[in-house]
């Protein structure tokens, strides 16, 4: 595990992983955003999809709530903006 310093502290973000994404990127991202490795947290969903079924809706729900790197915009963000604007 890597130290980091005040900058990049603040500048870490949670984002969905262009790189290294096997479905939506959910799982690189996170593994990103918390310094492990990325099959760390594939074995985490998984084990929670056969034990207890929680693994499948909560990677759908990152998918829609952490936007894509390179966006500040999530998929839950887009939908309710276009959501709204159809309403007015």
């Amino acid at each position: 595990m890597r130290t980091e310093t005040n900058q990049e502290h603040q500048d870490r973000r949670l984002r969905r992983a262009a790189d290294g994404r096997i479905l939506g990127g959910v799982a690189a991202g996170l593994a990103k955003y918390l310094d492990v490795d990325v099959a760390h947290v594939r074995i985490v969903f998984v084990a929670l999809s056969l034990f207890g079924g929680a693994g499948v809706p909560l990677y759908l729900a990152a998918w829609v709530l952490i936007p894509e790197e390179g966006s500040d915009v999530a998929i839950a963000d887009g939908v309710m903006h276009h959501a709204g604007a159809g309403l007015s």
